[in-house]
């Protein structure tokens, strides 16, 4: 067979459990006889992302090359591995290996949480789609589910076939999604029989990727209330800033590096934690420590039960109860953790700790179990379930989406009244001569014009109240997209380096004299990324960048769009950040039509990954609201990075709409900042 893994992280080397676990899977199908390619990313796109894999490489004498399409390919244990390093463009490259391998078999998971990579399979004509459930937070449906997408829930069911990592995941996929999902072995082992590494006299208590979901709060506690006990966290993707610094306060806690090299940590630990507080899926942790005759503490949910084979000290812990509307600095979508009894947890730890007859007891039962298991551990169940695929019909092909307005499903009579209601709204014209752009002339030449890039789901009627204010310093222009307005018949654009490519063709007879850009939110990276285009292009660039209430683009470097809300947890969000007013939130025959741009306009900023530039020569300023719940002055500063001229923070009162809330302070801020860069232009050019 011809199978191509669509793999949405870094296949190799890497620290996840998951990731892991489709190298192991991949490498046992290349060795049955199997072709095997993988198309893969970088941690970051980039050079430093490049640098950092291909020094991996090198580390481990594994020669490679860079491919026309900006690709690090390379072979492995019998594996084609092609890794997507300096082009952001995931979808493209995943397309392109598509074609050029022509697989029989597309394998995908739940590491592609977005169904970037997903959606393009199950389009391809001839290819069965395998799609592997290794965590139950990251698919779209049930009480486990950090939110639930009917839409991408019916995608699914386009899978040929869906397989779960454990009897508990299938059963979940069956029961909240209606797939029908199987469970056979996808978490294998390295070959051979893995050593003794597990001793009493091993310095450590062990906990891998220490974060909220698992269980941070127990290991926490248990250094507190055990201070003679040495203990060691491995921070891998959860990991926040803020779990760093928690661990860091507890003299007995040491940070380890994470490794690939799984031997390398097990040869240190004297027992293994999984605290878990959500539905671990299974924990490949367990069976990696347990084999090794390390004897594991865990948390009794999920599958993690199946994991631990009837062995000792699966405890109760409270479960995550839900996820908040926003995610950490990881883009992980932040969980609802309630809080945790640790006294049984204390109990079992003293006696593991303290109790060498003990602890050698469940060591040796552990690995005992291990080997048992490990003996009919193996691919050719997996390998059944692809061979069995080929021999029957492949499910209908996923046709690509296609742009329906709803317009389209309303009478003549409402979109009458529709267009009475946003005329009163004061809906603009262009007086411009150009689709794109609304505004006045200048009144010199000489005189600053002001292009105003829009939040998510806004036309140009936020910024047409600033002419006035603003006449004295600038022109304002305001950007208007697709989607919106008088625009409203023509579908959204859902891709940044579409829409950026776009406007810098439309936006250069305009850069006729000095100019700047202003951006709110989503509105601040569109500037950010055309001023780079405009400099690829060697035309004029802007003097002066104004950011507002947007984190710096750096920030979406490694970037995985998590999961999409419902409609209902959607408007919800928008609502605690102040971004639209109520008489559209209320009223539903406006909203049907706010709807679609303002979701088109998530999926576009959902979607966006920073490639590094060079700093620009031009002067940024980045303001910030002082109780905006998601963007924090660090996140506003690291703005100044991004410029080699001037750079300042502006904090004003209010959230994330603080340019509503503290309009006139805002408003004057922006004036006089605006006439600094005015008198100090100079026309910069591309470098």
């Amino acid at each position: 067979m011809r199978i191509l893994l669509a793999e949405n992280s870094l296949y190799y080397p890497s620290h996840g459990g998951g990731e892991k676990s489709n190298r192991l899977l991949m490498e046992a199908l290349a060795e049955r006889g199997h072709q095997v390619r993988v198309s893969t990313r970088v941690e970051r796109f980039g050079s430093a992302g490049y640098d950092k894999l291909a020094a991996a490489l090198r580390g481990r004498d594994i020669a490679f090359e860079i491919t026309n399409d900006g690709a690090i390919a390379y072979r492995h244990n019998g594996v084609d591995v092609r890794a997507l390093a300096l082009d952001p463009h995931l979808r493209a490259f995943f397309r392109q290996q598509v074609s050029n391998f022509a697989p029989e078999v597309i394998i995908t998971s739940t590491d592609d949480p977005a169904q970037l990579l997903f959606e393009l399979a199950v389009q391809t004509a001839d290819a069965r789609v395998v799609y592997l459930v290794r965590a139950t937070i990251a698919v779209p449906f049930g009480p486990e589910g950090s939110t639930n997408s009917a839409e991408r829930t019916a995608r699914l069911r386009q899978a040929d076939v869906v397989v779960g990592v454990s009897n508990y995941v299938a059963e979940y996929c069956r029961k909240w999604g209606g797939l029908d999902a199987i469970h056979v072995p996808i978490s294998l082992l390295e070959p051979g029989q893995p050593d003794i590494l597990g001793r009493f006299d091993n310095p450590y208590v062990v906990l891998v990727n220490p974060c909220a979901v698992k269980g941070i709060e127990i290991f926490l506690s248990l250094a507190d209330r055990m201070p003679t006990v040495a203990f060691a966290g491995v921070p891998t993707w959860g990991t926040t800033a803020h779990d760093l610094e928690e661990m860091q306060k507890r003299p007995n806690i040491r940070i380890l590096e994470p490794v690939d090299k799984i031997d390398e940590l097990l040869r240190l630990t004297r027992v293994m934690l999984v605290p878990s507080v959500w539905a671990e899926a299974r924990s490949r942790m367990i069976l990696e420590a347990v084999s090794r005759g390390i004897p594991v503490i865990a948390s009794d949910v999920g599958g993690i039960r199946e994991a631990m084979m009837g062995l000792d000290y699966l405890l109760p812990v409270n479960q995550v109860t839900g996820y908040r509307h926003a995610v950490d600095d990881h883009m992980v979508p932040v969980a609802e953790v309630p809080p945790q009894d640790v006294s049984r947890w204390v109990e079992a730890l003293h006696r593991l700790t303290s109790d060498l007859q003990h602890w050698t007891d469940l060591s040796q039962r552990s690995r005992a179990a291990a080997l048992n298991y490990m003996e009919h551990l193996n691919v050719h169940p997996f390998e059944g379930v692809l061979e069995d695929l080929l021999r029957r019909p492949k499910r209908g092909v996923l046709v690509s989406r296609t742009y329906h307005h709803p317009l389209e499903d309303l009478s003549d009579d409402k979109k009458k009244l529709l267009a009475l209601r946003l005329k009163k709204r004061g809906a603009v014209h262009d007086r411009a001569g150009n689709r794109w752009f609304v505004g006045p002339p200048r009144n010199s030449p000489q005189q600053l014009r002001l292009f105003c890039f829009p939040y998510a789901g806004a036309g140009t009627l936020p910024y047409k109240s600033w002419e006035v204010s603003l006449r004295d310093v600038a022109t304002v222009t305001s950007i208007r997209l697709p989607g919106r307005e008088d625009r409203l018949n023509e579908p959204p654009i859902e891709s940044m380096t579409e829409l950026v490519r776009i406007l810098a063709g439309e936006i250069e007879p305009l850069l006729d004299g000095p100019f700047a850009f202003f951006g709110h939110s989503m509105g601040a990276i569109v500037a950010y990324e055309l001023a780079v285009e405009l400099r690829r292009r060697e035309k004029p660039l802007p003097a002066a960048i104004v950011a507002s209430a947007a984190r710096a683009p750096q920030f979406r470097l490694k970037h995985v769009p998590p999961p999409p809300l419902s409609d209902e947890d959607f408007l919800a969000d928008i609502q605690r950040l102040g971004g639209a007013p109520d008489d559209v939130l209320n009223n539903p025959e406006i909203l049907r039509l706010a709807l679609p741009s303002l979701k088109a306009d998530a999926r576009l900023y959902s979607g966006y990954v920073y490639s590094p530039e060079s700093p620009l020569p031009c002067r940024v300023d980045a303001y910030g609201g002082d109780a905006d719940p998601n963007i924090k002055r660090q996140h506003l500063e690291a703005w100044g990075e991004v410029t080699s001229g001037e750079f300042q923070v502006r904090m004003f009162p209010g959230g994330h709409f603080f340019i509503q809330a503290a309009r006139e302070a805002f408003l004057s801020a922006l004036a006089e900042d605006l006439g600094s860069a005015g008198r100090r232009f100079r026309a910069p050019r591309a470098e």
